[in-house]
């Protein structure tokens, strides 16, 4: 066997094409109909053209705004959970609370909040971010908290 010789398992049986003379059925016009904008050739409207009415995709209501792709979303960890996940004397940082579980999703920041409950266990919080009063609340404690800020690079505008 060469392979020359090989042969499909079920033969294409082609189907009979027909022009667009008189002897096909096709006669006269071509099966394009009589005249018009989709009788001439290039004719035809463009995909989701209604005739000038206004079309289905410009009636439908829209998502307004914007989502910008540079924003860190930050993962929100309360102090009443923190004393509950980690022992007295811990450091916490941003290792430490990914290990812990804390952390949803790729890419976001975690930021200690304050829920308003006292602390009873010193806490060593390092380069994460902390609000204000969660800040009050850990050294309140008798722990520390080192933040470590990050300055915003000044506005090219003109003086």
């Amino acid at each position: 066997m060469k392979l020359h010789e090989l042969t499909p398992k079920n033969k294409k049986v082609n189907r009979k094409r027909r022009g667009q003379g008189n002897a096909t059925g096709n006669g006269t016009y071509g099966g394009r109909g009589m005249n018009g904008q989709n009788a001439r050739s290039g004719g035809g409207v463009r995909p989701g053209f209604e005739g000038g009415q206004t079309p289905l995709v410009k009636r439908m209501p829209k998502m307004r705004g914007f989502r910008s792709p540079n924003k860190v979303y930050n993962q929100v960890v309360k102090l009443a959970v923190l004393e509950e996940a980690f022992k007295d004397g811990d450091t916490i940082d941003f290792a430490a609370l990914v290990e812990a579980g804390f952390l949803n999703r790729k890419g976001m920041g975690i930021k200690i909040l304050n829920d308003g409950t006292e602390l009873k266990k010193k806490f060593n919080v390092r380069e994460v971010l902390i609000s204000k009063t969660a800040k009050e609340a850990i050294e309140k404690a008798g722990g520390k908290v080192e933040v470590v800020v990050i300055e915003k690079p000044e506005s090219k505008k003109k003086k």
